[in-house]
Protein backbone atom coordinates (compact mmCIF):
# COMPACT_ATOMS: atom_id res chain seq x y z
CA UNK A 1 0.00 0.00 0.00
CA UNK A 2 2.89 2.35 0.80
CA UNK A 3 4.39 1.92 -2.67
CA UNK A 4 1.05 2.69 -4.31
CA UNK A 5 0.63 5.71 -2.04
CA UNK A 6 4.01 6.99 -3.17
CA UNK A 7 3.05 6.36 -6.79
CA UNK A 8 -0.23 8.22 -6.31
CA UNK A 9 1.59 11.16 -4.72
CA UNK A 10 4.02 11.26 -7.63
CA UNK A 11 1.18 11.27 -10.17
CA UNK A 12 -0.62 14.10 -8.38
CA UNK A 13 2.61 16.09 -8.03
CA UNK A 14 3.29 15.80 -11.75
CA UNK A 15 -0.27 16.83 -12.54
CA UNK A 16 0.13 19.89 -10.32
CA UNK A 17 3.34 20.73 -12.19
CA UNK A 18 1.53 20.37 -15.52
CA UNK A 19 -1.87 21.87 -14.71
CA UNK A 20 -1.38 23.91 -11.56
CA UNK A 21 -3.86 24.10 -8.70
CA UNK A 22 -7.31 23.78 -10.27
CA UNK A 23 -10.27 25.95 -9.41
CA UNK A 24 -13.74 24.69 -10.14
CA UNK A 25 -16.69 26.92 -9.35
CA UNK A 26 -17.94 28.51 -6.17
CA UNK A 27 -19.45 25.90 -3.84
CA UNK A 28 -23.16 25.27 -4.26
CA UNK A 29 -25.50 24.68 -1.33
CA UNK A 30 -25.50 20.95 -0.62
CA UNK A 31 -29.01 20.30 -1.96
CA UNK A 32 -28.11 22.13 -5.19
CA UNK A 33 -24.97 20.01 -5.51
CA UNK A 34 -26.97 16.87 -4.87
CA UNK A 35 -29.51 17.66 -7.59
CA UNK A 36 -26.77 18.76 -10.00
CA UNK A 37 -24.88 15.53 -9.46
CA UNK A 38 -27.97 13.39 -10.00
CA UNK A 39 -28.47 15.27 -13.26
CA UNK A 40 -24.85 14.57 -14.24
CA UNK A 41 -25.30 10.81 -14.18
CA UNK A 42 -24.75 9.30 -17.65
CA UNK A 43 -24.37 12.65 -19.37
CA UNK A 44 -21.73 15.34 -19.92
CA UNK A 45 -21.16 18.57 -18.00
CA UNK A 46 -22.75 20.74 -20.70
CA UNK A 47 -26.05 18.85 -20.65
CA UNK A 48 -26.00 18.64 -16.86
CA UNK A 49 -25.61 22.40 -16.57
CA UNK A 50 -28.32 23.08 -19.16
CA UNK A 51 -30.75 20.92 -17.21
CA UNK A 52 -29.73 22.30 -13.82
CA UNK A 53 -30.11 25.94 -14.82
CA UNK A 54 -33.36 25.19 -16.66
CA UNK A 55 -34.66 23.69 -13.42
CA UNK A 56 -33.52 26.73 -11.44
CA UNK A 57 -35.18 29.09 -13.94
CA UNK A 58 -38.44 27.18 -13.95
CA UNK A 59 -38.74 26.78 -10.18
CA UNK A 60 -37.97 29.55 -7.69
CA UNK A 61 -36.87 27.16 -4.94
CA UNK A 62 -36.38 23.44 -4.30
CA UNK A 63 -39.60 23.29 -2.32
CA UNK A 64 -41.44 24.04 -5.57
CA UNK A 65 -39.60 21.19 -7.28
CA UNK A 66 -40.54 18.87 -4.43
CA UNK A 67 -44.22 19.72 -4.83
CA UNK A 68 -44.29 19.89 -8.64
CA UNK A 69 -45.83 17.21 -10.86
CA UNK A 70 -43.21 14.78 -12.13
CA UNK A 71 -44.06 15.67 -15.73
CA UNK A 72 -43.14 19.31 -15.12
CA UNK A 73 -39.77 18.36 -13.64
CA UNK A 74 -39.09 15.92 -16.48
CA UNK A 75 -39.76 18.58 -19.09
CA UNK A 76 -37.45 21.07 -17.36
CA UNK A 77 -34.51 18.67 -17.14
CA UNK A 78 -34.87 17.03 -20.55
CA UNK A 79 -31.46 18.35 -21.78
CA UNK A 80 -29.70 16.11 -19.24
CA UNK A 81 -30.99 12.92 -20.84
CA UNK A 82 -32.78 10.11 -18.99
CA UNK A 83 -35.23 12.77 -17.80
CA UNK A 84 -37.97 10.19 -17.21
CA UNK A 85 -35.69 8.49 -14.69
CA UNK A 86 -33.97 11.51 -13.15
CA UNK A 87 -37.10 13.66 -12.70
CA UNK A 88 -38.91 11.21 -10.41
CA UNK A 89 -35.62 10.44 -8.64
CA UNK A 90 -34.98 14.11 -7.82
CA UNK A 91 -38.55 14.59 -6.60
CA UNK A 92 -38.35 11.45 -4.46
CA UNK A 93 -35.03 12.46 -2.88
CA UNK A 94 -36.34 15.94 -2.07
CA UNK A 95 -39.49 14.44 -0.53
CA UNK A 96 -37.47 12.00 1.57
CA UNK A 97 -35.18 14.77 2.82
CA UNK A 98 -38.17 16.92 3.74
CA UNK A 99 -39.95 14.02 5.45
CA UNK A 100 -36.93 13.40 7.66
CA UNK A 101 -35.65 16.93 8.24
CA UNK A 102 -38.69 19.18 7.82
CA UNK A 103 -36.72 21.30 5.34
CA UNK A 104 -34.30 20.87 2.44
CA UNK A 105 -31.19 22.34 4.10
CA UNK A 106 -28.35 19.81 4.13
CA UNK A 107 -25.91 22.04 5.97
CA UNK A 108 -26.20 19.77 9.02
CA UNK A 109 -24.08 17.21 7.15
CA UNK A 110 -21.05 19.45 7.69
CA UNK A 111 -21.31 18.79 11.44
CA UNK A 112 -21.84 15.02 11.36
CA UNK A 113 -18.96 12.56 11.57
CA UNK A 114 -17.79 12.03 7.99
CA UNK A 115 -18.92 8.42 7.67
CA UNK A 116 -22.34 9.25 9.15
CA UNK A 117 -22.76 12.06 6.61
CA UNK A 118 -21.74 9.73 3.79
CA UNK A 119 -24.14 6.99 4.86
CA UNK A 120 -26.97 9.50 5.26
CA UNK A 121 -26.59 10.48 1.60
CA UNK A 122 -26.14 6.90 0.38
CA UNK A 123 -29.51 5.80 1.72
CA UNK A 124 -31.31 7.63 -1.11
CA UNK A 125 -32.06 5.71 -4.27
CA UNK A 126 -29.87 7.00 -7.09
CA UNK A 127 -27.18 8.33 -4.75
CA UNK A 128 -23.98 6.30 -4.98
CA UNK A 129 -20.47 6.80 -3.69
CA UNK A 130 -19.50 9.32 -6.38
CA UNK A 131 -22.59 11.49 -5.85
CA UNK A 132 -22.17 11.43 -2.07
CA UNK A 133 -18.46 12.26 -2.34
CA UNK A 134 -19.10 15.20 -4.68
CA UNK A 135 -21.63 16.71 -2.26
CA UNK A 136 -19.30 16.19 0.68
CA UNK A 137 -16.13 17.48 -1.01
CA UNK A 138 -17.33 20.29 -3.23
CA UNK A 139 -20.25 21.67 -1.24
CA UNK A 140 -19.37 20.90 2.37
CA UNK A 141 -15.55 20.84 2.17
CA UNK A 142 -15.43 17.39 3.74
CA UNK A 143 -12.58 14.99 2.90
CA UNK A 144 -14.17 12.70 0.33
CA UNK A 145 -12.65 11.64 -3.00
CA UNK A 146 -15.10 11.17 -5.90
CA UNK A 147 -14.14 8.53 -8.46
CA UNK A 148 -15.65 8.91 -11.92
CA UNK A 149 -15.04 6.85 -15.06
CA UNK A 150 -11.97 8.94 -15.99
CA UNK A 151 -10.31 8.39 -12.62
CA UNK A 152 -11.27 4.71 -12.60
CA UNK A 153 -9.68 4.24 -16.03
CA UNK A 154 -6.51 6.15 -15.13
CA UNK A 155 -5.96 4.35 -11.82
CA UNK A 156 -6.27 1.03 -13.64
CA UNK A 157 -3.79 1.98 -16.35
CA UNK A 158 -1.29 3.29 -13.80
CA UNK A 159 -1.60 0.20 -11.62
CA UNK A 160 -2.86 2.17 -8.64
CA UNK A 161 -5.75 -0.24 -8.12
CA UNK A 162 -6.28 -3.97 -8.59
CA UNK A 163 -7.74 -4.72 -12.02
CA UNK A 164 -10.83 -6.39 -10.57
CA UNK A 165 -11.66 -3.62 -8.11
CA UNK A 166 -14.95 -2.02 -9.17
CA UNK A 167 -15.67 1.69 -9.39
CA UNK A 168 -17.53 1.88 -6.09
CA UNK A 169 -14.73 0.07 -4.22
CA UNK A 170 -12.13 2.36 -5.78
CA UNK A 171 -13.46 5.26 -3.68
CA UNK A 172 -12.23 3.56 -0.49
CA UNK A 173 -8.87 2.76 -2.06
CA UNK A 174 -8.23 6.29 -3.32
CA UNK A 175 -9.14 7.81 0.04
CA UNK A 176 -6.44 5.59 1.59
CA UNK A 177 -3.81 6.25 -1.08
CA UNK A 178 -4.15 10.04 -1.21
CA UNK A 179 -3.70 12.64 1.51
CA UNK A 180 -7.08 14.30 2.21
CA UNK A 181 -5.49 17.70 1.57
CA UNK A 182 -4.93 16.56 -2.02
CA UNK A 183 -8.46 15.25 -2.72
CA UNK A 184 -9.79 18.43 -4.34
CA UNK A 185 -6.90 19.15 -6.69
CA UNK A 186 -6.23 15.47 -7.30
CA UNK A 187 -9.80 14.75 -8.36
CA UNK A 188 -10.01 17.69 -10.77
CA UNK A 189 -6.55 17.20 -12.28
CA UNK A 190 -7.08 13.47 -12.83
CA UNK A 191 -10.34 14.23 -14.63
CA UNK A 192 -8.55 16.78 -16.81
CA UNK A 193 -5.89 14.17 -17.63
CA UNK A 194 -8.63 11.71 -18.58
CA UNK A 195 -10.40 14.18 -20.82
CA UNK A 196 -7.33 15.58 -22.56
CA UNK A 197 -4.87 12.70 -22.78
CA UNK A 198 -5.78 9.38 -21.16
CA UNK A 199 -8.87 8.63 -23.22
CA UNK A 200 -11.03 5.52 -23.17
CA UNK A 201 -10.40 2.86 -25.78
Amino acid sequence: METKSEAARLVLTRLLDAYGVPTWRDPLPAVDELVSTILSQNTNDINRDKAFFALKRHFAEWEEVRLAPEAEIIEAIRPAGLANQKGPRIKAVLNEIFAERGNLDLGFLAELPLEDARQWLLKFKGVGRKTAAIVLQFSLNRPAFPVDTHIYRITGRLGLRPEKLNLEQTHDLMEKLIDPADYYAGHLNLIRLGREICHAG
